[in-house]
């Protein structure tokens, strides 16, 4: 990494890399410490969409770890930027909580039961049968399908919970209609996390734990990528997969002194 264009911006995951559950992973204060001290932007990306930047703001401080709400980017708020773009002013049904409709609020949507632009599909703990079903018969009568995120499964202290990925690939199988999704890996999740913050592919690192999200979105959007082994991740899968990141870290606290010698002199 030292052969390259200095590192002027950061992009980095938070589940598996920031946070555990609701623990902050050692070195993670401290790496968002030296980003703010010498000046570098940065955003933390998650494709959790069930939560508001300040919800995760609070969320986070209560871990110990403290984070500017517009430093948060969400694959909800992604959603709707993408929305905005594609259909300024559209009407969508939304299966999905408050991170999601109030992105989608934002930027101007209307949320409908009635004749929809879009189905948009987020994350969410209570999934509705009846909910469900609306949404196929709006993509059965021509409503346009989006997804947050492909994510089949989260995390819970129980265990695994079926996701976004999940619901969708029901719906999928009801309607024959495949959502765009527009988290990680899309690598549009990346770039518009970029422009947040006016930051050149060349010029910024993506952290993450996950090969199959982080490191392949973060390499197509044309960034430098370091897997921490935090999360997903293990050291032994990272030769299974054909792609490579630029480093392989233990966590988030080796890559603190990387801030500083990394950035430009």
């Amino acid at each position: 990494m030292t052969t390259t264009k200095p590192v002027e911006c950061w992009l980095t995951d938070m589940d598996g890399v920031l946070v555990h559950e609701e623990h902050a992973i050692p070195g993670a204060s401290e790496f968002l410490a030296a980003l703010q001290s010498s000046g570098r932007r940065f955003q933390v990306l998650t494709n959790n969409s069930i939560y508001t930047p300040r919800d995760l703001q609070a969320r986070l401080r209560t871990s110990g770890i403290e984070v500017p709400e517009d430093a948060i980017w969400t694959s909800a708020m992604a959603t709707a930027q993408f929305l905005d773009d594609q259909r300024p002013g559209g009407t969508a049904f939304v299966v999905g909580e408050s991170g999601l409709t109030t992105a989608l609020h934002e930027i101007g949507y209307v949320l409908t039961q009635r004749d929809p632009d879009y189905v948009v599909l987020g994350e969410t703990r209570t999934y509705s049968f009846s909910a469900i079903t609306q949404a196929i018969r709006h993509i059965d009568a021509g409503a346009r399908f989006v997804a947050t995120n492909p994510d089949a499964t989260g995390p819970s202290n129980e265990g695994s919970l079926p996701a976004t990925g999940s619901v969708a690939a029901l719906i999928t199988r009801a309607t024959g209609v495949t959502p765009y999704y527009i988290g990680k890996p899309n690598p549009l999740m990346m770039r518009t996390a970029l422009n947040r913050i006016d930051a050149h592919s060349e010029t910024t690192v993506m952290i993450g734990d996950r090969m199959d999200t982080d490191v392949i979105s973060g390499l197509e959007a044309g960034l430098r990528t370091l897997l921490v082994l935090t999360g997903s991740t293990k050291r032994e899968q990272v030769e299974r997969f054909p792609y490579r990141p630029t480093r392989v870290l233990d966590s988030i606290a080796d890559v603190v002194p990387l801030v500083t010698e990394l950035a430009p002199h």
